[in-house]
């Protein structure tokens, strides 16, 4: 298959513009005359090029998925068809990687094809969870609400990342500093006064003296300290991408410190209430709605008790409040609100409140955090340079005592 660009005229004199993947230039052909349209010009779009193009056009945003979704819901409310908001979205958006992707919406959707279809293409982009929300949309003829629940989903993720982004600010921006100061007091301010007294004939303390030897020694070879940093990084990098083994070893490490393993539980909670709640109200079954959500909570642990409830519970005959009463991972409270909702008949409601009820337990825990790391940075850093302070100063209190 190739992948071709033709420019075409409507009946009633319009130019249209688009891609299509054929086997060759008749077919394309074939494919405008089949749709009314009278060809004007057939290119074959050049791979390398396209891929050239791919690595400079940019990713698509949470930003702009939440534009995206909420122009579709807009579009689809005052009565415009699907064809037509994409083709005025194309119009509308300027960014290259998503003006590509939209016009590939628009090519699959003129050959037939399903909406979702496209997305389904990038899964990294997209979440499978944002997909088969898609897809039960088309099914049912609902896809206006379903892009609404999506745009009102995304809100809820962008704002718990702008949380989480807004709570490290000032921890990091004072992590930064510190380590600035002490790069400049180890490397260039403290070997010339080490050096000074060094060179002078007075001798330090004991304390002084090993201070300024570790100084002395860290700014000859400050450099090659810089270069193993980069490397380090470098390497942590790649085997958090290549390497699952590492990946794990890393997230055993992360969730046995205690405020942050408490938050990663809440948000994988949060999620898993959010997810679950828009994949029932879309008319997905039950099991299916969890199989989709174990994929997509982002905590091995409650993935893993996720497929248990379905295969083990569910699928094998009991009801909802039951198989999450077997698991120990999710808490009391999460398991009787889902009990008593599945009672009334409306689980999908309650677990919308709930994820909403643990965006404020998440922001309360990052806040919590927040007043945990800045005394523990300023005692660490206070200390390191109290340690530099008094070996600088009680030579020279010695020195002058002298006088």
């Amino acid at each position: 298959m190739a992948q071709f660009h033709y420019i075409a005229s409507q009946p009633d004199g319009r130019i249209v513009e688009s891609e299509l993947e054929a086997q060759q230039v008749s077919d394309v052909l074939q494919f405008l005359t089949s749709r009314g349209l009278k060809p004007i010009s057939v290119k074959l779009v050049e791979r390398a090029k396209e891929e050239r193009k791919t690595l400079f056009r940019g990713r698509v945003t949470i930003a702009d998925q939440i534009f995206l979704f909420r122009y579709l819901t807009l579009m689809l409310q005052i009565g415009t068809n699907l064809l037509q908001a994409v083709n005025i979205l194309i119009d509308d958006f300027d960014k290259p990687s998503v003006k590509s992707f939209l016009l590939e919406v628009r090519s699959n959707l003129e050959r037939g094809q399903p909406f979702h279809s496209t997305f389904a293409k990038y899964p990294k982009v997209f979440s499978s969870v944002h997909i088969n929300l898609i897809k039960a949309g088309e099914v049912s003829g609902n896809l206006q609400n379903i892009c609404d629940n999506i745009t009102q989903s995304l809100l809820k993720e962008k704002g718990l990342r702008d949380q989480l982004r807004n709570a490290l600010i000032y921890p990091t921006m004072l992590l930064g500093i510190s380590v600035f100061i002490l790069i400049f007091l180890i490397t260039f301010a403290l070997p010339k006064i080490a050096g000074v007294f060094l060179d002078s004939g007075f001798e330090p303390p004991v304390f002084s003296r090993v201070v300024f030897t570790v100084g002395l020694f860290i700014g000859k070879i400050w450099f090659w300290l810089f270069g193993g940093f980069i490397l380090l990084a470098f390497l942590f990098f790649y085997l958090y991408r290549t390497s699952l083994f590492f990946r794990r070893f890393l997230w055993s490490v992360v969730t046995d410190i205690p405020v942050v393993s408490d938050i990663i539980k809440k948000r994988a909670i949060q999620r898993f209430a959010a997810t679950f709640s828009s994949l029932v109200k879309a008319g997905i079954t039950i099991t299916g709605a969890l199989e989709i959500t174990a994929d997509a909570a982002g905590h091995e642990e409650m993935k893993q008790a996720l497929l248990r409830i379905s295969r083990e519970g569910i699928s094998k005959g009991l009801v909802l409040g039951e198989a999450f009463r077997r698991e120990t991972f999710f808490p009391k409270m999460v398991v009787n609100l889902i009990a008593i909702a599945e009672k009334a008949g409306h689980v999908e409601n309650v677990l919308e409140t709930l994820a909403d009820f643990y965006i404020g337990e998440i922001d309360n825990s990052l806040k919590r955090l927040v007043s945990l790391l800045e005394p523990i940075l300023l005692l660490i850093i206070g200390f390191v340079i109290g340690i530099i302070a008094l070996a600088i100063i009680v030579p020279i209190y010695e020195l002058t005592t002298q006088f």
